[in-house]
């Protein structure tokens, strides 16, 4: 396939933002931003037929482009697919005409810039997954702050100024910590591994072994950012105020995307990059995790706003997904990876009936609502069917990611405390009783006024919203295996390297002392058995050369 793919599909949102800027009328902004988004979902199918899994563990990412960006720095425009990013691509892609379909009539003023700005939005968050370049990751990830602090200061709800000026500090100062990181570590790297020319090739950064001492800080610069996106307790203050100020296509993409930037990079750098504080570690964070589960639900449970609920529900649905990533077994972190996607399938669907009902009754109160399920009941299925599929109901998509993340935990020889992910699994229970309770209150009873009697069900662009959405809930909870298949090796690699690293950098400073970095070979190129029990020194890679030391 051509290698201008990629970045076609990365652009073509960018270019769309161009162009809905310059189209005259309310109906061509919208049909433009339809057309652009659709293009680049279309476009990206291919991606899944080109994929080859059987080579997601090579030295380099399938599909690549890579050229250079700064003179004299190993600084590079590189992208590519494998099987860590090429699920959230597509579920980035899936979204985009989602959004521009749920904001149809829900927007109501200044639409050139509302569709520009999510059309942007589309292209960092894509530029977020595909890098192969930390820089250039950093420099999408700064980019999707910029399109979504206007999309809630100016087309979301009364308080929607002190929500995005929450967002934006709450993020910045996590990005920003983390550049101070890239730096450090590029040129560390950059002398051990690359000539002594500052590098943020992500495969470079992969094969150094930063010493333990230095670990630690970097987990730091790098955690703290991703730990705020997500947001892992108590972290997640923010989250809370900007979904429930965002317009209904920031809240979908807001869930269904922009958190797993922050889950996602635990999982592309923080794990690969500084492996032994990440073990040492994992306990700590999976006790944040486990509150962070308990503590959203419970939370949830309290509401009276839907679309808060939603939003402490996916505090606690996220930390299932850091539980899975920290575990460093194979099952549990592909069942991280494939909970990202569910959860953006499921929750999305939830904000998006929320929004659906807000537009019939402007309201969000669960109190105002009661006995609707008369008046909508097709509205009434999509929403049982998107609770049932976020409360993990086995043969729904919900069911996979968790059931496969603690399994996987329970086994962990980094968390390594049963009664820790029991406590975990309580958090499926509560779910189930808050999303519940919010569908009895909102959806069953009495009718108990004139607006709920005389409400419209859903029309036909709704249900072209939900029914695609619903069906690969469904696809997902029955028949996992072509999605998880495409993650397999990819997350067996960077599992066994993360490990080969930890060892090598603890074998050389027994060895030599403190403070010794190492080069470790880059991924493993075949499949390799499970992780436990673990090799007692380095692991060697057929073919590959033995660590050695770099002074």
């Amino acid at each position: 396939m051509a290698d201008w793919l990629l970045s076609l599909i990365l652009f073509l949102p960018a270019l769309g933002a161009l162009a809905v800027l310059v189209v005259p009328g309310v109906s061509a902004v919208r049909w433009t931003a339809l057309a652009f988004t659709t293009a680049t979902f279309v476009l990206s199918l291919g991606l899944w037929a080109a994929f080859d899994p059987a080579a997601s563990t090579a030295l380099a990412p399938q599909l690549a482009t890579r050229a250079p960006w700064f003179g004299g720095i190993d600084i590079s425009y590189y992208i590519g697919i494998d099987g860590l990013n090429l699920l959230l691509v597509l579920l980035t892609t899936l979204l985009g005409p989602v959004i521009v379909l749920s904001s149809w009539t829900y927007i109501g003023k200044l639409h050139k810039g509302y569709y520009a700005l999510m059309l942007l939005l589309e292209t960092g968050v894509l530029g977020v997954f595909l890098s192969f370049d930390v820089f250039l990751f950093y420099v999408f990830f700064e980019l999707t702050l910029i399109p979504m602090v206007f999309i809630i200061g100016i087309w979301g709800g009364e308080d929607r100024i002190y929500a995005a000026v929450k967002f934006v500090l709450y993020t910045l100062v996590g990005s920003l910590l983390m550049l101070v990181g890239v730096i450090w570590l590029g040129f560390e790297a950059g002398d051990a591994v690359n000539g002594g020319v500052f590098t943020t090739d992500w495969y470079k950064l992969v094969s150094f072994g930063v010493p333990v001492g230095a670990q630690y800080a970097l987990f730091v610069l790098f955690g703290l950012a991703f730990a705020i996106k997500v947001p892992l307790f108590p972290l997640h203050t923010w989250l809370p105020d900007a979904h429930t100020q965002a317009p209904t296509g920031g809240s979908v993409v807001l869930a269904g995307v922009l958190l797993k930037m922050g889950t996602y990079g635990l999982l592309r750098f923080v794990i690969p990059f500084f492996p032994n504080a990440s073990e040492a570690l994992a306990l700590p964070v999976g006790i944040l995790a486990v509150i962070g589960i308990v503590y959203g639900a419970l939370v949830a449970f309290a509401q009276t706003d839907m679309k808060k609920l939603v939003a402490y529900s996916s505090v606690s649905h996220l930390g299932f997904v850091v539980l899975g990533v920290f575990a460093f077994q194979t099952i549990a972190v592909q069942g991280a990876l494939i909970q990202m996607v569910n959860h953006g399938l499921s929750t999305g669907a939830l904000f998006l009936i929320i929004g659906m009902l807000y537009e019939r009754r402007h309201t969000r109160a669960m109190a105002d609502y009661g006995g609707i399920a008369k008046t909508v009941p097709v509205l009434t299925f999509f929403m049982l069917f998107s609770v049932f599929a976020s409360a993990g109901l086995p043969g729904l998509n919900g069911f996979v990611g968790e059931f496969m993340i603690l399994i996987g935990s329970w086994q962990s020889p980094t968390l390594g405390h049963p009664a820790l992910i029991a406590v975990a699994t309580t958090g499926v229970i509560f779910a189930a009783v808050y999303l519940l309770w919010m569908v009895y209150r909102t959806f069953f009873g009495e009718v108990t006024s004139e607006a709920n009697a005389t409400m419209k069900d859903l029309n036909g662009r709704e249900l072209g919203i939900l029914v695609p959405l619903a069906a690969l809930m469904l696809v997902l909870g029955f028949w996992p295996a072509p999605f998880l298949e495409r993650s397999e090796l990819a997350v067996r690699s960077v599992v066994a390297t993360s490990i080969a690293k930890a060892e090598a950098v603890e074998a050389a400073e027994a060895i030599v002392g403190g403070g010794v970095a190492v080069v470790v070979p880059v991924l493993w190129p075949e499949p390799i058995a499970d992780e436990a029990p673990r090799p007692s020194g380095p692991v060697p890679v057929p073919g590959a050369p033995v660590p050695a030391v770099a002074h």
